[in-house]
């Protein structure tokens, strides 16, 4: 499913009449299908392609926690695809009219709300599942304070780690800007004022050259590093909604990173499951659609290999223990005798999850630290080392001098 605008020619009276509609199907053929029948003449099709000021505020958490609240707020007095009705009616603004068309397309050709919000491509699939199973469960008003909740939750972890990334960026910037301008000019002065001594002139040129490569090798591993930050974020960025892409199984390569990002997987899909079968779901359509609520596909393929062992007869139990979960996991699993008993060990193990993974992201925040004090003491020491250098050419002019005053 997508969103396409299309230039329409209507006869009229008056004589033909252009206008500019929007419509949410999978095709553009199926736009066109439409348009022909509806007695429009399709002029030209294309897909919306938000701007990029649009796809800011679109991916703003605040203003997915506000649509979120009206919703709840909404759907005290009628369902929650009345109120995002209302509420795409009511809204003015020609921006977040742009932004919630897809929304207001999916509502108006029959779909639920969760399929209007999916057509938003704005939340993540964390937050998706939580909605998900909620409104399977038919209590989706009860689900949004725990979906808002997610999303205030990783809003936060990602300003520390953007805030600490920031920090230790302006510091290594400082170095590298330092070792940049200094590196021309430091060791011109240094091969300008070589010893004249053959045996210390051939000493002072070896250290001189080794002090050039760390420099070299410190510079490269700074802009390439950043230039690998600046890509994930902006890849992120773009992607964000989509399951899978290139940049995103690169980071996961990462050892801690990868880690901490199955554990978010982990936590958020086990979470839905359990609201889904708490919420009398049955069991097939809870792990198929746990299988949707996170990115990472190790964690999908667990729900996936999981539905499809429990459709061949396999006890639930018996299918639930596999990789990757722990071994304390599996076994707590392994021992189900009651299905009362499943809401309430997914539960555990989300829980045990999510401060997993915040002990992770702490993890993660101090390599951050150590690896850029690390970076920051070989600049400093070969600073440092620059200054003996500097003695030695020195010390080598003034010995030049004393033997030709003498």
């Amino acid at each position: 499913m997508q969103q396409w605008v299309a230039e329409i020619a209507y006869d009229t009276r008056s004589g033909p009449k252009k206008v500019t509609e929007s419509y949410y199907m999978p095709t553009a053929d199926d736009v066109r299908d439409l348009i022909v029948k509806n007695g429009g003449y399709p002029l030209s099709i294309r897909p919306h392609e938000r701007s990029p000021l649009e796809r800011l505020l679109a991916r703003s958490s605040w203003w997915q926690v506000q649509l979120l609240r009206g919703i709840q707020f909404r759907s005290t007095a009628t369902s929650p695809g009345v109120a995002l009705w209302r509420i795409i009616q009511a809204e003015t603004n020609p921006m977040r009219q742009n932004i919630l068309a897809p929304a207001r397309e999916a509502l108006a050709r029959g779909l639920g709300v969760i399929d209007a919000l999916k057509a938003l491509r704005i939340f993540d699939h964390g937050t998706l599942a939580i909605l998900g199973a909620s409104e399977k469960a038919n209590k989706l008003q009860e689900g949004i304070p725990h979906a808002i909740h997610s999303i205030v939750q990783k809003r936060k972890n990602t300003r520390a780690i953007a805030a600490t990334m920031s920090w230790l960026a302006i510091d290594v910037l400082m170095i590298v800007q330092s070792l940049i301008w200094g590196r021309s000019m430091v060791l011109g002065w240094f091969r300008d004022n070589a010893p004249n001594d053959p045996e210390e002139f051939e000493n002072y040129i070896r250290v001189v050259d080794n002090l050039a490569l760390t420099w070299d090798v410190l510079i490269f591993i700074a802009l390439a590093q950043g230039a690998f930050m600046v890509w994930v974020v902006i890849s992120y960025w773009i992607n964000k909604g989509k399951t899978d892409w290139p940049t995103a199984r690169i980071v996961r390569k990462i050892p801690l990173i990868g880690a901490y990002l199955r554990d978010l997987g982990f936590a958020d899909s086990m979470m839905a499951a359990a609201r889904m079968l708490r919420g009398h779901v049955p069991i097939n359509d809870a792990l198929k659609q746990s299988s949707e609520a996170t990115t990472v596909p190790e964690v999908s393929q667990f729900w996936t290999d999981s539905s499809k062992d429990l459709e061949r007869g396999v006890l639930l139990g018996v299918a639930l223990d596999r990789k990757p979960l722990s071994h304390s996991e599996r076994l707590e699993l392994a021992s189900l005798s009651d299905l009362t008993q499943v809401a309430t060990i997914l539960e555990s193990i989300a829980e045990m999850r999510s401060a997993a993974a915040k002990t992770k992201h702490s993890l993660i925040v101090w390599v951050a630290f150590g690896l850029t004090g690390v970076f920051l003491a070989i600049a400093f020491g070969s600073a440092i080392f620059a200054l003996t250098v500097m003695n030695m050419s020195l010390d080598g002019m003034m010995g030049g001098l004393l033997d030709g005053a003498m």
